[in-house]
């Protein structure tokens, strides 16, 4: 089963507002595991770059004018995806933002119900505790060292590990597979072959022998 795991980041909080798109990434899944199959694409927001929003992304005005305008790269992006379910982090956020730029393209906006919300799972297996990405993190021992600005390609990374533990963690099936190849291979492997120990009786031996045969009546040594 194909999924594809999504993020942004953008220039403030309401697409009504004026904010805009400046950075979207999409990650394959196949069965819950990334493929490492994925794309980034920068975008050029026409506009400036509140300082709020530069404290999280680190994307600078300046930086994304290079970069061409959303309806130049929402194909790339719609082909991707494809028609995969989508799994995404606080999904009506960053649904609401790419449907605005869909939108304003003309091209078709993305249905909420192909969208699994990673925030409403947690909530639901964790009631009461923080769901945030780097809290969940924590909590499945997800190494987010690098995280120290938020960017949309290293969420999916993170929330793709995430997102296969709310879901259950790894197969268990997948490690006993594994192992099972490994004692396969030890066991059809080539054994060194290792020289016969000697095994023939010194002179003490044999003498303990003659005279333990001595004392026997009629050995079968001796006919």
């Amino acid at each position: 089963m194909r999924e594809v795991v999504l993020d942004t980041e953008t220039t403030g909080l309401d697409p009504d507002a004026g904010h805009r798109l400046v950075e979207v990434a999409a990650l394959e899944l196949v069965n819950h595991v990334a493929t490492g199959c994925h794309i980034q694409l920068y975008v050029n927001p026409e506009r400036d770059m509140p300082e709020e929003a530069f404290k999280i992304h680190g994307l600078s005005e300046e930086y994304l004018a290079g970069f061409p305008v959303f309806p130049e790269v929402a194909g790339q992006l719609l082909e991707f995806i494809g028609e995969s379910p989508l799994v995404i982090h606080n999904a009506g956020f960053d649904l609401k933002f790419l449907n605005a730029e869909l939108d304003r393209a003309g091209l078709s906006v993305l249905s909420a119900e192909r969208a699994t919300d990673t925030v409403a799972l947690a909530r639901r297996r964790f009631p009461g505790a923080q769901v945030s990405l780097d809290a969940l993190c924590r909590r499945f021992e997800i190494d987010n060292s690098t995280r120290t600005l938020h960017g949309a390609l290293l969420d999916c990374e993170l929330l793709a590990e995430v997102y296969l533990e709310l879901r259950g963690g790894r197969q268990p099936g997948l490690d006993l597979a594994a192992n099972a190849e490994t004692a396969k291979q030890a066991v059809s492997g080539r054994r060194p072959v290792r020289p016969a120990r000697p095994h023939a009786p010194n002179a003490d031996e044999r003498a303990a022998h003659d005279a333990f045969i001595e004392g026997m009546k009629s050995p079968i040594w001796r006919r």
